[in-house]
């Protein structure tokens, strides 16, 4: 555990709004269980993104805020509003979608990533067990995958790890973290510290991740 006191950091919510800034116009998109789910709620005013659930559902806009029907929901079971030509399929179809390699973006929610972008999210050993869900499919068969998590556990240890101790989802699969402290990019050269989140420094992520973070020459405070 650090020793100097953890950050405050960033909520749920911007999180999820750092993650849809990096969405752009016309992508197909897989918004992953948790704190993934909020990211269709942050996008540009007038810029459209198709999302996709691998329940079987193709062009939804968002979390709906209205009355609850049980036949138009996320594949977190959450209510969704859809948008024009949107259209549902069976789980086959959008799975073959997602291992044909037509996902421009995941988001899933991670428990551990490794300098090499080994992800861990299915199984939490403490509870005994997990489930794998349509994670290990989305993370090799989206174009980038994105992990959107807190930047440590519940003890304040590091999940950003040298080598990932949770059974893997999935070896060399991701593409940018976003925690409540960073934006890190994992390049073949390592881990590269790209944004720190408003009063977070760079040694509060360094003393908060496990291996060495290279510092962008860009490296700037994120805009929220």
């Amino acid at each position: 555990m650090p020793d100097s006191a953890r950050p405050a950091g960033l909520s749920r919510e911007l999180i999820a709004l750092r993650v849809a800034q990096e969405l752009r116009e016309g992508m197909v998109v897989n918004l992953g269980i948790g704190l993934p789910t909020l990211v269709s709620n942050f996008l540009p005013p007038g810029e459209e993104v198709i999302f996709q659930g691998e329940n079987g559902v193709l062009g939804y806009t968002g979390i709906s805020e209205e009355e609850f029907d049980p036949d138009v929901i996320n594949a977190g079971g959450q209510p969704i509003t859809l948008g024009p030509g949107a259209s549902f399929f069976d789980s086959a179809v959008s799975f073959a979608m997602i291992r044909g390699g037509h996902i421009d973006v995941a988001v899933l929610g991670g428990l551990e990533v490794s300098e090499k972008g080994d992800l861990a999210n299915w199984y939490l050993p403490e509870r005994g067990g997990g489930s794998i869900g349509g994670a290990m499919d989305l993370a090799c068969g989206a174009e980038r995958l994105i992990i959107a998590m807190s930047h440590t556990n519940r003890e304040d240890g590091p999940r950003i790890r040298k080598e990932c101790e949770f059974p893997l989802t999935a070896p060399g699969v991701v593409d940018l973290i976003v925690t409540d402290l960073a934006v890190i990019d994992v390049e073949p050269e390592g881990l590269l510290l790209r944004e720190v989140a408003p009063g977070v420094s760079p040694e509060d992520v360094q003393a908060r991740t496990e291996p060495r973070l290279r510092l962008s020459p860009d490296l700037r405070e994120m805009q929220l």
